[in-house]
């Protein structure tokens, strides 16, 4: 494949992913397009950021996450990084710290009912 075809896929395929449409690709596929997922980066600060920014104890902000409360201790510590899905989600409420409101809303729901 020429470069600029090479380019030009790439590009369009990178469109795609952007806007949500449902591809098949594989990381191979992807790598050769010259299209990269870009490792999560974390930091302890981003993450009390996001939990004061949520203005959630460390206990309630393990229980909205699903983890313990002493990994997000340790993870604000610095003793300790998420890993996997959990650093994905992490990274996703520092851009959008109201994604998870939902959790929130429903356990106070809940106990009302």
């Amino acid at each position: 494949m020429r470069k600029s075809i090479k380019i030009a896929v790439g590009n369009t395929v990178q469109e795609l992913i952007k806007n949500n449409v449902k591809t098949s690709f594989t990381e191979k596929e992807l790598k050769a397009l010259g299209i990269k997922i870009p490792e999560v980066k974390i930091n302890p600060n981003d993450i009390k950021k996001i939990r004061n920014k949520l203005k959630l104890s460390q206990s309630v902000f393990a229980k909205v996450l699903n983890v313990s409360p002493s990994s997000v201790k340790q993870w604000e510590q610095g003793k300790r990084t998420p890993s996997g899905s959990t650093k994905v989600l992490l990274e996703l409420l520092k851009e959008n710290p109201e994604i998870l409101n939902y959790r929130i809303e429903s356990t106070t729901y809940m106990r009302q009912t």
